[in-house]
């Protein structure tokens, strides 16, 4: 994701487990990465509509940075 070039296709990454092994499991690849495609298409839309809503599109992308930064990981081992 970093690294990423407005306007230009996104490529979904190597998906890799925590030891930095690569997921082998093509359903769990298949379902990440259509639920990355997913996730862009509705953040695409949002840019959009608060763009021509006249919202500030920097706001916009601190917005949805934000609220990815906030994600939690319910599955965190204590």
């Amino acid at each position: 994701m970093a690294g990423h070039q407005p306007g230009k296709p996104f490529a979904a990454p190597v998906w890799q487990q925590p030891d930095g092994s690569p997921v082998s499991c093509l359903e769990k690849i298949k379902v990440l990465n259509q639920n990355l495609s997913e996730l862009q298409q509705m953040a695409q839309d949002l840019v959009e509509d608060a763009i021509l809503m006249g919202c500030d599109e920097k706001q916009v992308r601190a917005v949805l940075d934000a609220m990815i930064a906030g994600l939690q990981n319910p599955y965190r081992k204590s």
